[in-house]
């Protein structure tokens, strides 16, 4: 399972928590203007965006679980079982595998707009990467300076929902979550009053206490909502340092600790989380086992060349000793 998030500070920054029980050896991926994306029933493309992001590179194809093209358009998929649906080829649409609809749309589009009037054309298709690599249930969160979107291909087609939270998790769909948002409204950042029962002498005996309410479990519905009212709510100074700190605070606040979700074959924690600020094409991200920053910017590679670039993840603990 897993969390993104879409911030906009004095920049755009969009990144994600992915959870899960086990890791591909994935690495911070460029792919550069000239790398050729052989779509398998969209066409060859031989120029186009730049882009930056987390991805399991297999044959030299970059899986990209989440990326940020040099436009600044930004997409990841998340786990979405249970829902999501694939088609076969579609004579009157443009078909995309489930493997390659991050580049398909990062590729071409540089914002949220271009990406929503792209899609209107769009079929996912049910086809494998590999025999050993079978397609995954997602839903995708994408994500610009102006807004975002989820989309959504489901038994009934393609959906493209407006996402006004600014977050995304798993299941269910989209219009569960943001309905699921109502039965929250009265939590709040504000010192808490006493609407139970104003003629009795009550009142609050902790500091936060307006968060009553607030939903503290891992499921999806329940990071959502988490995630909802820290983005919403918060504040951080507009710079650099202090933009990239809150984000990663913002994703502390569903980090998943191993051990505290079991799953079929062991316990589901949180992998990495990452942070990309768009305008800049700066990829940060942290590890479970290392909470130090590690930053790789897009721009200090060659970008027009046609050959990927990847740095594995730092997963060893990084101490700053001061003695």
């Amino acid at each position: 399972m897993c969390t993104s998030v879409s911030f906009t500070n004095k920049q755009h920054y969009f990144g994600r928590n992915l959870d899960y029980e086990f890791s591909y050896n994935e690495s911070v991926t460029v792919t550069p203007r000239r790398y050729p994306f052989a779509f398998r029933h969209a066409g060859a493309v031989q120029s186009h965006y730049a882009m930056i992001g987390m991805a399991f590179v297999v044959d030299n194809y970059p899986l990209y679980y989440d990326a940020t093209n040099e436009a600044g358009l930004s997409m990841a998929g998340l786990n979405f079982p249970k829902y999501a649906h694939y088609f076969a080829p579609q004579a009157d649409k443009i078909n995309v595998a489930p493997f390659e609809f991050i580049p398909f749309v990062l590729s071409q589009c540089a914002t949220v707009q271009q990406a929503k009037q792209l899609l209107a054309s769009v079929s996912l298709c049910a086809e494998d990467f590999s025999s050993q690599l079978k397609a995954s249930p997602l839903h995708w969160h994408i994500a610009d300076k102006t807004g975002s979107v989820v989309v959504e291909s489901t038994a009934i087609g393609l959906k493209v929902w407006d996402n006004p939270v600014g977050v995304m998790t798993n299941s269910p769909t989209f219009d569960f979550h943001l309905t699921n948002l109502t039965h929250y409204l009265g939590v709040t950042r504000e010192i808490a009053d006493n609407r139970f029962a104003p003629d009795l002498p009550l009142t609050a005996y902790s500091r936060g206490a307006g968060g009553f309410g607030l939903p503290g479990d891992l499921s999806s519905a329940s990071r959502f909502v988490r995630a909802a009212f820290a983005l919403n709510n918060s504040v951080c100074e507009g710079d650099e340092s202090s933009s990239v700190g809150h984000f990663f605070q913002l994703l502390g606040s569903v980090a998943q600790q191993k051990g505290c979700c079991a799953v079929e074959h062991g316990f589901e924690y949180t992998i990495y989380s990452s942070c990309c600020n768009t305008d800049k094409g700066v990829y940060y991200y942290t590890t479970y086992n290392n909470g130090a920053l590690t930053a790789v910017d897009m721009h200090r590679t060659d970008l027009d060349s046609d050959k990927l670039t990847s740095y594995p993840m730092r997963t060893a603990q990084q101490v700053l000793w001061e003695n």
